[in-house]
């Protein structure tokens, strides 16, 4: 079935309470944010449209104005979570993968960001890579076959379609992964190490993704329980506040269980793959035909290739 061991992983994040305890604060506090954007929002609408004699419709949209302003402001930091808190978070979990100890005197958080600086420079640097990382595995996926290799089954080419789609969503944390190879050999160079990571992970890419589906979905569940359970407090808004609150209660019962799913549930999906991923690759190197494979059908992955290789043009 798969491959990761639960309670070995589940020991990791517990190691790694700090980051933990970070991401809470932070993925919690953006729930906080919306719940006090979008009724701050609405209270707005509904004053203004108190005016007009449309209260409802001028409440509707200022909660859905006051919602997105807040989405829109994490979009813009973004680059800033994946560059201190995530890629710091991966350095400090491939140590204890590794079974490595902590260095003395340093708190985790710091040791994970001056690793992260160490390898990548600048935000800019591992955010690009980031990106490019994201298209090269959506084409590995399809060159690998998707799950079409394990129905060799005539007359399921509809099954075939939508487990693909599952597919391609239990792929979220690929880049993670890669980021965490990176880490994990010393890179100096990670264009090239992810180069060669990306290539690792598809030549191995059947264990990888048999693995990253029963992870998808082991998640998901739970985020759906995580969902349920919210629902109380927001069944509890609605009982205060009939109405256009049905929705918001709805919504915000959403934003919460997608809280706890990035700073819970996200680390135990890295932290699992990793150990898969380590362990798959061990006394492999690269193989050359999927390279060409990659480099053949990807121009993010040659796009990759040059800048590994000083800008010099990778050949298709």
């Amino acid at each position: 079935m798969w491959d990761f061991e639960i309670c070995r992983t589940i020991g990791i994040l517990l190691r790694t309470m700090p980051f933990i305890l970070m991401r809470m604060a932070i993925y919690f506090g953006i729930t906080i944010a919306f719940i006090l954007s979008t009724g701050t929002g609405a209270g707005i609408g509904y004053g203004l449209g108190a005016w007009s004699n449309d209260a409802e419709s001028f409440t509707v949209w200022g909660g859905i104005f006051g919602f997105g302003l807040v989405a829109g402001a994490i979009y813009w930091v973004r680059e800033w979570l994946l560059y201190m808190v995530k890629a710091a978070h991966i350095a400090v979990m491939v140590k204890l993968i590794d079974g490595q100890p902590m260095p003395d005197g340093k708190s985790q958080i710091t040791h994970g960001r001056e690793t992260v600086a160490a390898r990548f420079g600048e935000t800019n640097v591992l955010f690009a890579l980031d990106q490019l990382i994201k298209g090269v595995i959506s084409v590995a996926t399809g060159l690998i076959g998707g799950i079409a290799a394990f129905l060799p089954i005539p007359g399921l080419d509809t099954l075939a379609r939508f487990a693909n789609t599952v597919i391609r969503i239990s792929l979220t944390y690929v880049d993670e992964i890669i980021l965490g190879y990176n880490i994990r050999i010393d890179s100096r160079n990670p264009w090239e190490s992810s180069r060669q990571g990306l290539v690792l992970y598809a030549q191995n890419g059947k264990t990888m993704i048999r693995n990253a589906v029963w992870l998808s979905i082991f998640l998901y569940l739970l985020a759906i329980i995580v969902f349920v359970l919210a629902l109380a407090p927001a069944a509890a808004i609605l009982y205060v506040f009939p109405g256009e609150w049905a929705g918001y209660a709805f919504v915000l019962a959403i934003v919460f269980a997608w809280s706890f799913k990035a700073a819970v549930l996200e680390p135990f999906a890295i932290a699992a793959l990793m150990s898969v991923y380590f362990k798959v690759i061990e006394g492999q190197v690269p193989n050359a035909e999927w390279d060409a494979k990659l480099s053949s059908a990807s121009e993010k992955f040659r796009e990759i290739k040059d800048k590994a290789f000083g800008g010099t043009p990778a050949a298709a």
